[in-house]
């Protein structure tokens, strides 16, 4: 089986790990992780799918999800510098330059870019399965939300 993308886009905060365990919580408490939803339909909206965590924390969830992951931002558990499984790690500003023209990218950009799911640098892909990313996204030049978006690891 291939790996799934699964992205969030939340409103930006300095402290970027605080964002991601926020929208953590978030998802595990609403439900929206595998195996309480094996499939989860991208992007999470309003109107998303909310039955609940069946799991009494987010390492049973993890655990029950075996080796397929929760097929959602669950997987990844904190910031990294440097791209790893389980953490998100920024793109630097090399690479968003290359796939957006500018290091201060919208969230149009970023939407509308098939390339963030297939560009190669260096023989590696950006997004790898069981590893995230996140991007600053920007209105009007300044720091307005942040997009995370991973592989799973199935």
């Amino acid at each position: 089986m291939g790996a799934h993308p699964y992205w969030y886009v939340v409103k930006y905060r300095p402290n970027i790990n605080e964002a991601l365990r926020e929208l953590r919580e978030r998802e595990f408490r609403a439900g929206r992780y595998n195996p309480v939803i094996p499939f989860l339909d991208f992007p999470i909206g309003p109107h998303s799918p909310a039955p609940g965590a069946r799991h009494a924390t987010m390492a049973e969830a993890l655990e029950d999800a075996e080796a397929n992951g929760t097929r959602s931002i669950i997987d990844l558990e904190h910031i990294s510098d440097e791209p790893d499984y389980g953490t998100a790690s920024s793109l630097g500003d090399e690479v968003l330059q290359e796939l957006f023209g500018t290091t201060r990218p919208t969230r149009a950009m970023v939407e509308s870019s098939d390339d963030l799911w297939s560009y190669a640098k260096r023989g590696r892909r950006v997004l790898r399965r069981g590893h995230g990313i996140y991007i600053i996204l920007y209105k009007d030049g300044l720091p307005d939300e942040i997009y995370f978006a991973g592989y799973s690891y199935d």
